[in-house]
């Protein structure tokens, strides 16, 4: 991890659940996966490896992906329909199937927030109670979209803590009370094992995009990492 890739969040992919919806797809009749905008976030090269090797037929990327792919012998075409669907290889909310991505958060600090005190700019949340605080990376510029601000929730320490303020490009506060944390921890967007798993499905109702649109973004943008 480089220096500053330390201020950003991290897409986790498990290249597991990856193999293991891809798989299952495929049993049921799959031939095609659908693998454009860079795999929804979840990186073209590697996602095409893992499905062919499942025994995928071809994948649907980009037009402007097809020649490098085609160059690294991947059947890959840039028309056409496709019958693995990105919510049945990448584990999306409403599939039933594992997650293939967990956006993780940093803790950057913490620190108290007594009754009456307000956090972020515009001051939206004011404390009811004495608590304590949490500044996360992730924000607007890597898809924690601004209407989460006061309305979402993110897993710390096991469970789930409100996201408090208005979310800024590059961080958010999170209220987490007595939570046994600290800087360094970890905090989940989405994905995962824990509460958060399907925390993209409350993200959609609440913003109005798709789940799609959702992990594709901030697979972009956060510094992305694979587990095996």
């Amino acid at each position: 991890m480089t220096p500053g890739s330390r201020s950003l969040p991290r897409a986790v992919v498990s290249a597991r659940a990856l193999r293991d919806n891809a798989s299952a797809a495929i049993a049921a009749g799959g031939r095609v996966a659908d693998l454009r905008a860079d795999a929804y976030g979840h990186g073209v090269r590697e996602v095409s490896r893992i499905v062919l090797d499942a025994g995928a037929g071809e994948v649907l990327v980009d037009e402007q992906v097809v020649p490098e792919l085609a160059r690294d012998g991947v059947p890959a075409r840039g028309v056409g329909r496709p019958d693995i669907l990105p919510a049945q290889l990448f584990g999306l909310p409403g599939s039933g199937l594992e997650p293939a991505m967990s956006l993780i958060g940093r803790i950057l600090s913490t620190k108290p927030l007594r009754a009456g005190e307000a956090v972020s700019y515009g001051y939206t949340h004011r404390a009811v109670a004495d608590t304590t605080v949490a500044l996360v990376t992730g924000g607007y510029a890597q898809g924690v979209v601004r209407a989460l601000g006061n309305r979402a929730q993110v897993e710390a320490a096991g469970e789930l803590h409100p996201i408090v303020g208005r979310v800024a490009m590059d961080v958010c506060v999170v209220d987490i009370g007595d939570a046994a944390v600290r800087e360094g921890g970890d905090v989940v967007y989405f994905g995962g094992d824990g509460p958060a798993r399907d925390a993209l499905a409350m993200w959609s109702r609440l913003t109005g995009l798709d789940v799609a649109e959702l992990v594709t973004v901030a697979g972009l943008k956060a510094v992305r990492e694979w587990t095996h």
